[in-house]
């Protein structure tokens, strides 16, 4: 089934995308930093998400990764 579809393979999937994000931003700043608009903006905002709600985003990782484990 398509994550668009189905909603927990919807969240995981943004949890994944900001996840990269973050840890890409965190290697190269200039390959993020360097698409702040446009369609590959969402890239950098992903990775502001990631760096400003860190504990947050972490916390849904963990909480994401039991549910699929329980299921």
């Amino acid at each position: 089934m398509s994550a668009i579809f189905n909603f927990q393979s919807l969240l995981l999937a943004i949890l994944l995308l900001i996840c990269t994000c973050t840890y890409v931003r965190a290697q190269a700043p200039s390959l993020i930093d360097r698409n702040k608009t446009g369609p590959l903006g969402l890239f950098w905002k992903g990775a502001r998400i990631g760096e400003r709600l860190s504990p947050y985003v972490s916390l849904a990782c963990i909480i994401m990764g039991i549910s699929i484990l329980t299921s």
